[in-house]
């Protein structure tokens, strides 16, 4: 998740700190349902993971970008309305799982793009586009753990982008579907080798795995540095983002939270540093909000959803239905639900 600052739009700063207790022993959430203000149409096969990008010039016609998992997959485009935009959707994609998205990326010295990144798993590619344009940036797709001499190890799911605090660096963080106890993901830097071409460096490979269930979910907090990711089986698991202040686990919550799977997180930043961590208590149908800044859990919300695998947050407003952000969730019956930011507060 991001923030930044655009002309004519106000971050709202306030941030509830109440907590909601959850019924326990019940698969089914008890908690008063909160719908969604947008349900949008449905792909074809499998919902997983949303993106969202803000139109610059003109936030209503902003764009949430969401995976369609299976072997004819796509990363659908969907507008404010929910409708599926296709000139802006990418199909003929080989299991998408998950998907991510920076602004600002240097394809000259003098220009610049914003770019939606993705993990095409069939195919073991790390996959880079234009936004939003559209245009592949990445010669075809770059195989991420080509090194790991376990082939069941090679096979991407989640990712995250990282645009440096310090240098202004682009990062990609890829997990896998399955993988060993240490060195789970795998950090890439992401390189401009032509107006058409982005190169990809390995720099590190961090981050244990419980060897419970499986690491997909990952969200980056670029402002403060730090990579949260889901070990669906045991907890949410923080680190540095930045390579060079090195691989220490800083912190690991949400062990006693959760009914069964540790799912999809999204960070919602606000300009004054306070915020919100939205993770996904998949099978009791609820959503865990932990205090940015503490990491301890504030409450709980049922937001209507079945299932739900990825999710994410921005705090800008987009329309007069989103005017104090967006948070989008995927469903389990093929569409992703929205809801107005002030919602979840």
């Amino acid at each position: 998740m991001i923030y930044f600052k655009m002309k004519n739009f106000k971050y709202i700063a306030s941030f509830s700190t109440a907590m909601v207790l959850f019924s326990c022993g019940s698969k089914k959430s008890q908690l008063p349902e909160i719908k969604p203000d947008i349900i949008t149409e449905n792909v074809k096969y499998d919902t997983d993971d949303p993106a969202i990008w803000i139109n610059p010039d003109d936030a209503s016609k902003s764009i949430v970008f969401g995976t369609d998992k299976d072997t004819d997959g796509a990363i659908y485009a969907f507008d404010l309305d929910g409708k599926i935009i296709e000139s802006k959707t990418i199909r003929g994609i080989k299991r998408p799982n998950n998907v991510d998205l920076r602004y600002g990326f240097p394809i000259t010295d003098s220009t610049q793009t914003d770019i939606i990144a993705f993990t095409e798993r069939e195919r073991k590619m790390l996959r880079i586009y234009s936004v939003p344009d559209m245009k592949p940036l990445d010669g075809g797709g770059f195989p991420v753990f080509a090194d790991e001499a376990n082939e069941e190890f090679q096979y991407p799911m989640g990712i995250s982008l990282y645009k440096s605090a310090v240098d202004g660096a682009f990062y990609a963080i890829v997990g896998r579907k399955t993988g060993p106890l240490e060195d789970y993901l795998y950090q890439y830097k992401i390189t401009t080798k032509s107006e058409s071409l982005v190169g990809f460096d390995l720099v590190r490979k961090f981050g244990d795995f419980s060897g419970k269930k499986e690491i997909e979910a990952i969200a980056v907090d670029d402002a403060l540095g730090y990579v949260y990711y889901s070990d669906e089986g045991e907890s949410v698991k923080k680190y540095y983002a930045e390579p060079s202040k090195g691989n220490e686990q800083l912190a690991s919550f949400g062990s006693e939270d959760f009914l069964e799977d540790i799912e999809g997180i999204a960070i919602a930043a606000f300009e004054d540093g306070s915020g919100m961590i939205i993770v996904s208590d998949q099978q009791h149908g609820q959503f865990n909000i932990y205090d940015r800044k503490t990491n301890e859990l504030v409450r709980i919300l049922n937001l209507a959803t079945t299932e739900t695998d990825g999710c994410e947050a921005v705090t800008v407003s987009l329309n007069d239905t989103f005017k104090t952000g967006l948070f989008v969730a995927m469903n389990d019956d093929g569409t992703f639900y929205y809801y107005d930011l002030d919602k979840l507060k």
